[in-house]
C-alpha cells in the first residue's frame, strides 16, 4: 500500500512539474523541436543531468544500492518504437507523459492523443505474437548492456575499460553544462531576397 501511495504522490508531483515548465502545451514542444524556443530542451537536459549526477554520485558514495538498477534491453523494436514516438511527438506536440498530463489539465486535443495511444497499445497487444515472430524483439548488442562496467551488477559493459559510475557522472555533468550553455531562444535570421530584373 505504501508503494502505491508513494507512486501516486511522485506521479502527481511529476505531472505538476511538467505542467509548470510548459510541457503540457504542445506549442512549447513544437517550438523546441524546431529549435525556436529551447526552454524545454534546457529543462529536459538539465533534469537528466541532475538525475544522473545524483544517481551515479550516490553509487560512488555507496548511498545507492546497485541492485535497484534496471537496464532495458536493446532490440530493433526499441529503435522502431522510438522512431514512431518521435514522429508522433513532432506531429502532435505530445509524448505519452506530457499527453496524459495535458489531458488531466482539460485539453481536448490531449484527449484524442490519449485515445490514439490506447488504441495503438491495444493493437500492439493484439498482434504481439506476430510481432515477436518477426525477430524485432530479439536482443541486439548484448541485450541489457551498460556503457561502462557498474560494480555490484551483472550487466555486461560495452566499454569494459571504463568505470560505469564515473562515466555516468561525467555524462550528467556534460548534460547540465549543455543545458546551461544553450540559449533560451534562437532568433530567426533575416533572410535576404535576391530580385532579378527581367530584360
Amino acid at each position: 500500500m505504501t508503494q502505491i501511495v508513494l507512486a501516486i504522490v511522485i506521479g502527481g508531483l511529476f505531472g505538476f512539474t511538467l505542467d509548470r515548465i510548459g510541457a503540457t502545451n504542445p506549442n512549447y514542444i513544437i517550438r523546441m523541436l524546431n529549435f525556436s524556443n529551447l526552454h524545454l530542451m534546457k529543462t529536459i537536459l538539465g533534469g537528466i543531468g541532475v538525475g544522473s549526477i545524483l544517481m551515479f554520485g550516490g553509487l560512488i558514495l555507496g548511498l545507492v544500492d546497485p541492485g535497484h538498477l534496471s537496464i532495458k534491453a536493446a532490440y530493433i523494436g526499441v529503435l522502431l518504437g522510438g522512431l514512431l514516438v518521435g514522429i508522433g511527438f513532432a506531429i502532435s506536440g505530445y509524448c505519452p507523459g506530457t499527453g496524459l498530463t495535458a489531458f488531466a489539465t482539460g485539453r481536448i486535443d490531449a484527449l484524442f492523443f490519449v485515445i490514439g495511444g490506447l488504441v495503438g497499445a491495444g493493437a500492439y497487444m493484439a498482434t504481439y505474437s506476430w510481432v515477436a515472430m518477426t525477430g524485432i524483439l530479439d536482443n541486439i548488442a548484448g541485450g541489457k548492456t551498460s556503457l561502462g562496467q557498474i560494480s555490484g551488477t551483472d550487466y555486461p559493459a560495452m566499454l569494459t575499460l571504463l568505470d560505469g559510475e564515473w562515466l555516468g557522472l561525467l555524462l550528467g555533468v556534460a548534460f547540465v553544462g549543455v543545458a546551461w550553455l544553450l540559449p533560451e531562444k534562437i532568433e530567426p535570421q533575416a533572410s535576404g531576397y535576391i530580385t532579378r530584373k527581367l530584360r
